[in-house]
């Protein structure tokens, strides 16, 4: 993989957008968990709660790596602050390699939680 630099308070504001990002992502989960609640209270075909069910394990699934994410974000965090911990003059003219590994990380759950969503989305127009 290429190595990109940024300067620490790029880096820094990529993460807290990463996080503002997780954390609404985290919060959409919750807003669906409480429709899948409605649908299996009006509903009880098969094939439906087997709908259901799948939505559930994808949601928790997504959940434990939006935990993963923020835990290696947080571990990217403590890194820039001791790279300008060790030399703290000219911070703001500082760069650090970008973790790749974590931007491509973020890129793919943006992608799988948007196709997870498009798929909540006709299902919930199929059984409402």
């Amino acid at each position: 993989m290429d190595e990109t630099k940024k300067y620490l308070s790029e880096l820094h504001r990529e993460h807290n957008d990463w996080e503002k990002a997780l954390d609404f992502a985290r919060d959409e989960i919750s807003s669906f968990k409480n429709r899948l609640s409605e649908i299996v209270m009006a509903n009880t075909k098969t094939e439906v709660l087997a709908q259901v069910e799948h939505f559930q394990n994808q949601f928790i699934r997504h959940n434990e790596v939006i935990d993963q994410l923020k835990h290696s974000i947080h571990a990217e965090e403590e890194k820039i602050a001791a790279i300008a911990q060790a030399n703290n003059v000219a911070t703001d003219r500082r760069k650090a390699k970008e973790n790749m590994k974590l931007l491509d990380q973020m890129d793919s759950f943006d992608k799988l939680f948007s196709e997870l969503k498009d798929e909540f989305k006709v299902f919930l127009t199929k059984v409402l």
